[in-house]
């Protein structure tokens, strides 16, 4: 009986192997049922269903008291939306068809929280939005899909919209009132969703060279042996850049992290689109063994698949620069009214307005920190890789974005925003070999501050008014900049 089996299992899988890959696997399949089995578990689980949506509603001439800004009915060019119902949205934004195009005026809307609640009071939704976005001369900057935009506003979960427009000078053409509904995030990321409460201040930690070895060829994995290092402690210390003298060129055995603390190191062009699964080049450059490199621990941060990012919705592949020079700091002016557990969906809600609304490739910045000092991974790519983001247009290129969720014109940032903003800077900029507190210098791509070609000098740690004519990061959070720097440096090590 034992033989009949075995023989008819052969002759099965055998005939399974001799098919064509398309016939193959119903074959396979079958083979189960054949032998009185229960049908094998499906490797691979159907992918969560990510809800979430937008309303786009064209604005359009106001009349009479409905075009009031408190200025009475002679206000020139108003355009909007009666009060209306509305399918539930959370974020609220304005677009318009030409990305060139200044929106020179005041855009206010107010909203009806959802299920019959009251009406909030008028709220002014910042209109200078162009300072945020792609590098003119990147494939992002002139995308056929790119629109005007204003900075997105968080209103919390509403059924209810009125909006107002009036322009000081001539309205762009096709505006539309987008509405944004961030949707539920998938119940299997709700672990690393839930943002924790501010941690107390890490040790800076210094990762010492190991002696140099026997100049022969080793393999990655003797390499790592002979230095004393796990691959694990490898990928938290970031002194993958010191195996260079080991032989290591490529390790592609490493796990994901150390894969993305060696990645950095590799040279790019400025621009290079690489598909999902990026291929490792056949060189890797190294940076110089130092006897005392300052890198400060790597925080925690919450994955894109953490806060719910519909992966679907972007563009494929990524986009690199070649190093990471500088941070700028912003915030997203989207209001301070939401709580750290609704921090999620508005990453999911600014996510959206940024691929679909404003038609960028993803969303725009390198990483967000909520008002309770949470980080997030913004921009796909890897959180260790030097991406090219779409936050300081002019200066995206070797540079990384820091969105602090919230307006800071007149508020004052929490302790644990500075914080995070510090112990992210200390450990992304330190794989760079950043000093927070030293300067970097940056080639500008065009701005209404610097000529295409400049060269400009800015803070390591530098706000996005640094390098834009903007009120970004607000007063507020901009004046608290020095103090990041210097606890940056010091969770590296310095002094």
């Amino acid at each position: 009986m034992r033989a009949s089996l075995a023989s008819s299992i052969a002759v099965t899988c055998a005939a399974a192997l001799a098919l064509p890959v398309s016939l193959a696997a119903p074959v396979a399949a079958a083979v189960p049922s054949a032998l009185g089995l229960p049908p094998a578990a499906s490797a691979q689980p159907p992918a969560p269903e990510l809800p979430g949506a937008t309303q786009s509603l064209p604005l359009g001439p106001l009349d009479g008291t409905d075009r009031a800004l408190g200025g009475g009915a002679d206000d020139a060019g108003v355009q909007g939306l009666t009060r209306r119902d509305v399918r539930p949205f959370s974020l609220v934004g304005v677009v318009w068809d030409d990305p060139a195009a200044a929106l020179h005026g005041v855009v206010q809307v107010r909203t009806r929280a959802t299920g019959g609640g009251a009406w909030s009071e008028w709220q002014d939704v910042e209109t200078h939005n162009e300072e945020h976005g792609a590098d003119p001369d990147t494939a992002e900057g002139h995308g056929r899909a790119l629109k005007g935009s204003t900075a997105p506003l968080w209103v919390g979960d509403s059924d209810g919209v009125e909006i107002r427009v009036r322009g000081e000078e001539s309205l762009p053409t096709g505006l539309r009132l987008e509405l944004v509904d961030p949707g539920e995030a998938p119940t299997e990321t709700t672990a690393e969703m839930t943002p924790t409460t501010p941690t107390t201040a890490m040790t800076p930690t210094t990762v010492t060279a190991p002696a140099t070895p026997a100049p022969e060829t080793r393999t990655a994995a003797a390499s790592l042996a002979l230095a004393g290092l796990s691959a694990a402690e490898a990928a938290v210390s970031g002194v993958n850049a010191q195996l260079a003298p080991y032989g290591a060129a490529w390790i592609p055995a490493l796990s994901k992290e150390a894969t993305e603390i060696t990645l950095p190191y590799m040279p790019r062009s400025q621009e290079v689109k690489a598909p999902a699964e990026a291929q490792a080049p056949a060189e890797v450059q190294a940076a110089p063994a130092a006897a005392k490199p300052y890198i400060g621990p790597r925080p925690k941060i919450i994955t894109r698949k953490g806060w719910g990012a519909d992966e679907r919705i972007r563009e494929k592949g990524f986009v690199y620069t070649k190093s990471i020079k500088a941070a700028f700091v912003h915030h997203s002016a989207t209001g301070n009214n939401y709580t750290c557990a609704q921090a999620p969906s508005v990453l999911r809600s600014i996510y959206r307005y940024h691929v679909q609304s404003s038609g960028w490739r993803d969303f725009g910045y390198n990483f967000a920190v909520d008002k309770c000092g949470n980080i997030y991974e913004g921009r796909a790519g890897g959180v260790a890789k030097p991406v090219l983001g779409a936050h300081t247009l002019g200066f995206n290129t070797n540079s990384m974005g820091i969105a602090v969720l919230g307006t800071f014109t007149k508020s004052a940032p929490p302790a644990a925003v500075v914080t995070a903003v510090a112990r992210l800077t200390a450990w992304k900029l330190g794989l760079h070999g950043v000093n927070p507190k030293g300067a970097a210098y940056l080639v500008s791509g065009g701005g209404n501050l610097y000529k295409k070609g400049s060269t400009v000098k800015f803070n390591a740690i530098a706000g996005h008014r640094d390098g834009f004519a903007t009120e970004c990061p607000g007063a507020r959070l901009y004046g608290k900049l020095g103090t990041a720097r210097a606890s940056s440096a010091k969770y590296q090590g310095r002094s």
